[in-house]
């Protein structure tokens, strides 16, 4: 099964989506298997990481500005404005796939696991995301 859904963003930062995506694993009829996430986008990313403490998203989105900053001289690529070329970079970085298996219509996750949509652009966008499960 194949599905799309949309991320809605306002900006650079981390946007969880983990219930949709349990919604989607719940609904589908299958009792187990491989959920497959892929964003169709070249300057956002995937990944899963910590839901409990905010404290933990912020610290990964100031480390990631550091390792990656904006109006590095040495780009190239600026004619979709300063965080573009460094929003490419930041998806090399992390992912734009994420595999999680799913056990009894629910996602193999653990405790404080949670999936997120990394926009790396500093303006609104609706990403999309595919879903298989298989």
């Amino acid at each position: 099964m194949i599905s799309r859904m949309l991320v809605k963003t306002d900006g650079q930062g981390l946007y969880e989506f983990t219930r949709e995506v349990e919604s989607l694993v719940a609904q589908s009829g299958l009792k187990e298997g491989l959920c497959t996430l892929f964003v169709r986008h070249t300057s956002c990313s995937l990944i899963i990481q910590e839901n409990a403490d905010p404290s933990a998203k912020r610290d990964l989105e100031n480390w990631m500005s550091r390792l990656v900053p904006e109006e590095d001289s040495l780009y190239t690529h600026i004619y979709e404005g300063a965080d573009d070329m460094p929003a490419h970079i930041k998806s090399v970085l992390t992912a734009t796939q994420l595999s999680i298996p799913f056990v009894e219509r629910g996602l193999m996750l653990g405790t404080w696991q949670g999936i997120y949509l990394w926009e790396h652009r500093h303006g609104a966008h609706s990403r999309e995301v595919v879903v298989h499960l298989a």
